[in-house]
């Protein structure tokens, strides 16, 4: 379990800096800078492979988290980056993120 800590640390420090970036940002602001694209997309490929690296166990016990789906759009991001569509990005930033956020604390709270 030391090292699933060690990735949900992580996990929880990619969220808060893409939480940082997109701070007071709306999604036309963010479809129209690739800097800040740059920078959050780069966090999601890093949050992704840390949730592939997690224990069945730890991803067991936030069972409401669609690892699964994680990992496969990590590898959208990773191995088609041509074609990223940044709307959908920043749905997922509003719509998904929060829950994976609250899922991470809680399990850094269990262990």
């Amino acid at each position: 379990m030391k090292d699933d800590r060690l990735y949900l640390i992580h996990i929880s420090e990619c969220i808060e800096r893409i939480v940082s970036y997109t701070a007071g940002k709306d999604k036309q602001q963010f479809i129209n800078s690739t800097l800040l694209q740059d920078a959050v997309i780069r966090n999601l490929q890093t949050l992704a492979e840390s949730t592939q690296r997690l224990s069945h166990e730890t991803k067991d016990r936030a069972g409401d988290i669609d690892w699964f789906k994680i990992a496969g759009f990590r590898n959208v991001l990773v191995h088609d980056y041509l074609g990223i569509d940044t709307e959908r990005v920043w749905n997922i930033l509003e719509r998904d993120l929060p829950d994976i956020k609250v899922a991470v604390d809680k399990l850094l709270q269990q262990m």
